[in-house]
């Protein structure tokens, strides 16, 4: 049976917990104000610029396009025998089930596609620290970046589209998928699986890009110049997009297991005090039994 010492040591331990939960629960709600900011910010110019990019792509004569190297970020690789993988988790822990989930996304995917070569570019430590532990797949992890969350910035995510042109502009892979948390609300996170790249898959075959008519503009440059252009500045701001994306689902994630946590040690702390009360109660009570047992005797 624990004694009042060591009763009184754990609930001083779990209070020093309680108050470092509460401070990570405080920080992370003060930081996702300033990332659901950058997040509205970012998506509108995201969807614009797609919007843009289907629409020029559907003005294209093939045979003036079919020799611009932009034209290869819109069709599959048919020499490449491998497949890309980026795949986008937190740096850190102790945000309940944000890298769990996302994790169990890219399990699925590496099952889907093994037997094949597989390229994977990691954000975030927990992703390649998860990409590291795993054997017997032909895997190989082109280019990783870590430390970049809570402060992820649009150079970032341009580092990162540079080294995903590179990939699959080379011909190392068919396709490109991406996966990653959506921030949808405060309590809510999605995880996303996408294909980013080529193209076609979530620019052309979107509901929303019929493609209009752009016959009527003049242009300057030409219309296949403007495109190459733009493609990669796109791919920069999709993914500077998601990092933000991710980042605000992480300390939307991270607020509520810090703030379930400190309710639990709050619980923990009453149980412990109500216990400590009724050991001493039962020793008081164990004492006065001994002393009025014993004025009982010397009386006698």
């Amino acid at each position: 049976m624990a004694s009042l010492r060591d009763i009184r040591k754990r609930i001083k331990s779990v209070k020093s917990i309680k108050q470092i939960t509460y401070a990570m629960k405080m920080v992370s709600a003060a930081r996702i104000k300033r990332a659901q900011g950058a997040i509205l910010s970012s998506r509108p110019f995201a969807v614009k610029m797609g919007g843009l990019i289907a629409d020029l792509y559907t003005e294209m004569e093939s045979s003036q396009f079919r020799d611009s190297p932009a034209y290869n970020l819109f069709a599959e690789n048919p020499g490449a025998d491998a497949v890309g993988l980026v795949l986008i988790a937190g740096d850190k822990g102790l945000c309940g089930s944000f890298n769990s989930s996302l994790l169990k996304a890219a399990a699925a995917w590496l099952t889907e596609n093994r037997g094949k070569k597989m390229r994977v570019i990691c954000v975030g430590r927990k992703s390649r620290d998860f990409i590291k532990r795993l054997k017997g797949l032909d895997l190989e992890i082109t280019y990783e970046m870590v430390g970049l969350f809570p402060k992820a910035g649009y150079v970032h995510a341009d580092i990162l589209a540079a080294n995903v042109l590179k990939m699959f502009s080379g011909g190392e892979v068919v396709s490109v998928t991406l996966i990653y948390n959506e921030f949808k609300s405060m309590l809510t996170q999605r995880v996303i699986r996408e294909e980013l790249l080529p193209l076609r898959h979530h620019i052309l075959e979107a509901p929303d890009s019929a493609g209009r008519k752009l016959r009527d503009f003049s242009f300057e440059p030409e219309k296949h110049v403007l495109l190459e252009a733009l493609l990669p500045r796109y791919i920069g701001a999709n993914l500077y997009r998601v990092l933000l994306e991710s980042q605000a689902a992480e300390l939307a994630a991270r607020m509520n297991a810090m703030e379930a946590a400190s309710k639990n040690a709050s619980d923990l702390i009453g149980g412990l005090t109500l216990k400590l009360n009724k050991m001493r109660q039962a020793m008081i009570t164990t004492e006065l039994n001994e002393i009025v047992s014993g004025a009982e005797a010397l009386g006698g």
